[in-house]
């Protein structure tokens, strides 16, 4: 198929890339010069595993492109909209401006029986407005929310858990829904499910399943309050509470919390919709979950701290990881740099390292010190603290570690260590929720 891609930052550049190399002739356009000219010589702008693969193959091979010039997108009989929707600087809620321009925009070159495709996580309503926009044209309106792993996004593109569509009643549903199986026949013929439904249910099921992950993660970090407060072991509980099918282990990771460009951002931007929508106790709860989630920042530079024996002031610390999550260069809310801001703004000489971060950290917070390697990183260091976990990091040797530091004390912001091992080597540990 014909396919344009509206918006290539980091969802845009994953998908476009994706679908050539699923076999459709695919266009990506951006107002981002810079990032245009660079996806066009198979550079991404961010790091992703696989993405540079797929989109130097899909450039070589011919069927993908990327421009800034809108009109060209006027061959494509699809387009996805995965422009961003970040949070609004007057309020929690989304910004939707970026997504109304870029709708004003496609419309103009948009043609009878051509499929809109939202990609983009907005909030329930939106898709029934923009279709109204959509409809002079005679071209239909779908949302297809993402799902997408930072770290795994290809994959999760290719052969994603699940597919959803959601599509107008009647015959313009209809059509909808097999112009989208013919873009993603490949899915479909692994038997990956597909889901078809109305737009709203669409449009909810991306920021309930991203609500529904933030709240499990916050209650094993508030589960985590209790375990420090009474010397009980956290990662004991959540692998026993995790053997239950009903509520399985995974994102029962007790730590320093979530951060990245979505998660936060979501669970605010749906705690504002509801507002609007007169149901603002419906998910009140997500207040909470946020500010928990907050909280364990604010726990993990006071366990630092008390690592240190209450001082911190010239002390030198150097905090593993800066991107929010490992596989990633995203520093977006990143609870790494938060804790890191929290210690120095306490007058330790804080020094941040990162496998692919560090660039990223340093337009955010350049007022941090960095060292890309991370011996430099842990010389003479007071102590050290796990804040992304990164392989090299969790697999990090104690005994190599306790020859570059100088007090040996580290601190596991995401309980990903070994602590036996660790305290065996002569180390003082300290972990998120644990004894």
């Amino acid at each position: 198929m014909r396919i344009s891609v509206i918006g290539c930052g980091y969802l845009g550049a994953v998908h476009a890339a994706s679908m050539a190399k699923l076999g459709h002739e695919v266009i990506g356009f951006d107002t981002d010069e810079k990032k245009i000219e660079q996806l066009s010589h198979g550079i991404p702008p961010f790091f992703e595993p696989d993405l540079q693969e797929i989109l130097t193959e899909g450039i070589k091979r011919g069927n993908l492109r990327f421009t800034g010039d809108i009109s060209a997108l006027k061959d494509a009989s699809v387009h996805f909209l995965a422009v961003g929707t970040p949070q609004s600087q007057e309020s929690q809620a989304a910004d939707l401006t970026y997504v109304q321009d870029a709708i004003d925009e496609l419309c103009r070159y948009l043609k009878p029986g051509d499929l809109v495709v939202g990609k983009s996580t907005v909030p329930v309503g939106t898709a029934e407005k923009l279709t109204e926009a959509v409809k002079p044209t005679g071209a239909l309106l779908a949302w297809n929310p993402e799902f997408l792993r930072e770290g795994f996004a290809v994959q999760d593109t290719i052969s994603p858990d699940r597919i959803v569509y959601g599509v107008p009643a009647g015959d313009a549903g209809r059509k909808a829904t097999t112009m989208l199986d013919e873009v993603y026949a490949q899915a479909l013929v692994e038997g990956i499910p597909r889901i078809t439904t109305d737009l709203a249910t669409a449009e909810l099921v991306k920021v309930s399943a991203n609500a529904f992950l933030a709240t499990k993660i916050s209650f094993i970090n508030a589960i985590a309050e209790i375990t420090e407060t009474v010397g009980a072991d956290v990662i004991t509980l959540a692998d026993a509470i995790g053997l239950d099918d009903r509520i399985g282990r995974k994102f029962l990771g007790a730590g320093i919390g979530f951060g990245g460009g979505c998660l936060p951002k979501d669970i605010r931007a749906f705690t504002a919709r509801a507002e609007e929508l007169g149901k603002s106790s419906s998910v009140a709860f997500l207040k909470e979950i946020d500010a928990i989630n907050l909280r364990r920042r604010a726990r993990a530079a006071e366990l630092t701290v008390e690592a240190l024996g209450g001082q911190v002031v010239g002390k030198k610390i150097s905090i593993l990881g800066a991107a929010f999550k490992p596989n990633s260069d995203d520093v977006r809310d990143s609870p790494a740099l938060d804790v890191a801001i929290r210690l120095r703004s306490l007058g330790a000489d804080v020094t941040v390292t990162d496998p692919q971060a560090i660039d990223n950290a340093k337009r955010s917070h350049p007022h941090l010190n960095y060292e890309a390697s991370i011996e430099r990183a842990l010389v003479n260091a007071n102590a050290v603290l796990l804040a992304t976990e990164w392989s090299e990091y969790k697999n990090l040797d104690p005994n190599w570690a306790a020859e570059v530091t100088s007090d040996m004390v580290i601190v596991d912001g995401r309980n990903c260590l070994d602590s036996i091992r660790w305290r065996e080597a002569g180390w003082r540990y300290f972990g998120m929720g644990k004894p």
